[in-house]
C-alpha cells in the first residue's frame, strides 16, 4: 500500500512540474522619479512582459535616474534600466561621470523608447523666431549639472552663439514658465517628453509664447557630430494657445532601455520580441511615444545592441545600423 501511495505522489508531482514549465525570469527595471515619464513607462514595459507567455515576472523600480540605472545594470543590481541616450553615450565612451572609470564597454542597448525633445519657448513679444534671435535676450539654459543645460549649450555652439552674447540664466526648468509669464525671461530651454504640464502653464498665460522650430543645416550637423541626439517633433495640439505650426521640428535625446553584456542572450531576444510584437501597446503607454515607428527603436543608441536583441531585430526584418552590431 505504501508503495502505491509513494508512486501516486511521484506521478502527481511529475505532472505538476510538467504543467508548470520552466520557472519565469524575475526582472527589475530601473526607471526614475515617481513624477517623471520614466516611471510610468517602466511600469508599462513591466506589464507588457508579465502579460506574455510566462517568460518574465517584471517590476519597475523608482530610482535616481539615468546615471544610477547605468551603474546598477553594470553592477548587476538591476536587470534593465532606462537611461537618456546622452548618458548612455557618456558611459560607453568613459565621459562625464565615468571619466575616472574609463569606457563602460559591457553596456548594451535593448531599444530606444520615447523622445525627450529640446524645446525652445519664447515670448512672442521678444521677436525670437529662431536660435539666431537669442543674442542679447534673457534666456534660461537650465540649472548647473542638468542634461538640459548641456543640450542648450550644444545648440548654441552649433549656431556659433557664445554665452557672453546673451543674458544667460541657469535656473531649474520648472521655474522658467512662471518667470517668462512675469516678463523676467524672454525664452527658455526645456528638454522633456510631451505633453508637459509646465509647458502647458507657460503657453496658456497672459504672455503669448512661440514654440521655436529647431531645424536646418546647423541641426543636421549637430546630429551627425553627436549621434546620441535624434530628430523629433513637438505636436502643437498639446499646447493649443501657443504660436507655431502643427508639428514643430526639433531634436532631442531618447529614453533608452539598457542592459549588461552579462544578460542571457535568449532573454534579450525575448525582450526585443515582446517590444516589437506589442509595438502598438508600447506606443499607447504615454503620449510621448506618438509618431514613433519600429525603426525608431534604434535612434540615439550608442552602446552596441545586445546579441540577443540584435538577432531578433534581424529576424523580424528590421535594420539596426551597422555601428550597433554587437562586437
Amino acid at each position: 500500500m505504501k508503495n502505491w501511495v509513494w508512486l501516486l505522489s511521484f506521478l502527481l508531482i511529475a505532472a505538476g512540474c510538467e504543467k508548470s514549465g520552466p520557472a519565469p525570469r524575475f526582472f527589475t527595471i530601473g526607471t526614475g522619479g515617481l513624477s517623471g515619464v520614466y516611471y510610468p513607462v517602466g511600469q508599462g514595459i513591466a506589464r507588457l512582459l508579465n502579460q506574455g507567455p510566462g517568460y518574465f515576472k517584471a517590476t519597475a523600480q523608482s530610482t535616481g535616474g539615468s546615471v544610477f540605472n547605468v551603474n546598477a545594470v553594470l553592477g548587476g543590481d538591476l536587470d534593465l534600466g532606462i537611461a537618456q541616450s546622452d548618458r548612455q553615450y557618456q558611459a560607453y565612451h568613459g565621459l562625464a561621470e565615468w571619466q575616472g572609470l574609463g569606457p563602460q564597454t559591457h553596456l548594451r542597448s535593448i531599444a530606444a523608447l520615447h523622445s525627450e525633445a529640446v524645446t525652445l519657448v519664447a515670448s512672442v513679444n521678444s521677436g525670437i523666431q529662431s536660435p539666431k534671435d537669442l543674442k542679447g535676450k534673457r534666456v534660461n539654459l537650465g540649472n548647473p549639472g542638468s542634461g538640459q543645460l548641456g543640450n542648450a549649450q550644444d545648440l548654441l555652439e552649433t549656431f556659433g552663439i557664445g554665452l557672453e552674447e546673451l543674458d544667460a540664466q541657469q535656473i531649474k526648468a520648472v521655474e522658467a514658465p512662471g518667470l517668462l509669464q512675469d516678463e523676467r525671461l524672454d525664452a527658455f530651454f526645456y528638454t522633456v517628453g510631451h505633453p508637459n504640464g509646465n509647458l502647458k502653464e507657460a503657453s496658456s498665460g497672459r504672455i503669448k509664447v512661440r514654440l521655436v522650430p529647431l531645424s536646418g543645416p546647423e541641426i543636421e550637423a549637430l546630429l551627425t557630430a553627436k549621434p546620441f541626439y535624434a530628430p523629433t517633433v513637438i505636436y502643437k495640439k498639446h499646447y493649443p494657445q501657443a504660436i507655431g505650426t502643427e508639428m514643430i521640428p526639433t531634436f532631442g535625446v531618447k529614453a533608452t532601455l539598457v542592459a549588461s553584456v552579462a544578460l542571457d542572450e535568449e532573454v534579450a531576444y525575448l525582450l526585443a520580441k515582446t517590444l516589437v510584437e506589442n509595438f502598438e501597446v508600447l506606443k499607447a503607454l504615454h503620449p510621448a511615444f506618438e509618431g514613433m515607428t519600429k525603426q525608431d527603436l534604434f535612434l540615439g543608441l550608442s552602446a552596441p545592441l545586445h546579441k540577443g536583441a540584435y538577432r531578433y531585430y534581424q529576424e523580424a526584418g528590421l535594420t539596426p545600423p551597422t555601428r550597433l552590431a554587437p562586437p
